[in-house]
């Protein structure tokens, strides 16, 4: 006969087992970060510096009406360096981001990418997507370059590029991203090294 212990103690470790499905995966996760965050080339002090600069600009860009219902904006900071891209109907609007983005007064410099055009829709946002998902596959799957020191961003079929890399990996990974079916254009934001 089993005793009331034993159903007791199977029970909490039946219990247990379906709770901890979620920690592997958290685990698992939270490995595959500390990997990234281990192979970055920027010091973890300026990893942490970079999103929060990241969340600076878009605050300050939330503090404008006209910012948040006429445009569509994006933000990457990459080693101090903020990559802006995105779309808006008029230069005043363009202008009113960049000048929003320079109070961040840890950004050592701003590559202005935002393009004079109406905000693009959601189909083109999900196309965007599926294009940064290629060129990263095909930057991971070259040795040549380091990929975790890449940082992908698209916007309307545009692949920006960021990331501290030599002037070999660099080119290297510019022409990987040219040759992806789909890209239109492809604009280097590297910051290069020796």
């Amino acid at each position: 006969m089993i005793s009331a212990k034993k159903i007791g103690a199977f029970g909490l470790c039946a219990a247990l087992l379906v709770n901890l499905q979620g920690c592997v995966v958290a685990v698992g996760a939270a490995g595959a970060m500390a990997a990234k965050v281990a192979n970055d080339r920027r010091t973890v002090g300026t990893q942490l510096d970079d999103q929060n600069a990241d969340s600076s600009v878009a605050y300050q860009w939330s503090k404008s009406q006209a910012l948040k219902e006429q445009t569509n904006l994006q933000v990457d900071v990459y080693n101090g360096v903020a990559l802006l891209t995105g779309q808006a109907p008029n230069q005043a609007l363009v202008d009113e981001a960049v000048r929003r983005a320079q109070e961040v007064s840890y950004l050592k410099k701003i590559h202005n990418q935002i393009r004079l055009a109406e905000p693009i829709g959601a189909g083109t946002q999900a196309n965007d997507i599926w294009l940064a998902s290629k060129v990263r596959a095909k930057i991971v799957a070259d040795e040549r370059v380091p990929a975790l020191q890449v940082k992908v961003v698209v916007q309307d079929s545009e692949v920006f590029l960021m990331g501290r890399l030599t002037n070999l990996e660099s080119t290297t990974a510019v022409d990987i991203a040219r040759n992806v079916t789909g890209v239109a254009r492809v604009v280097r934001a590297f910051e290069i090294i020796q």
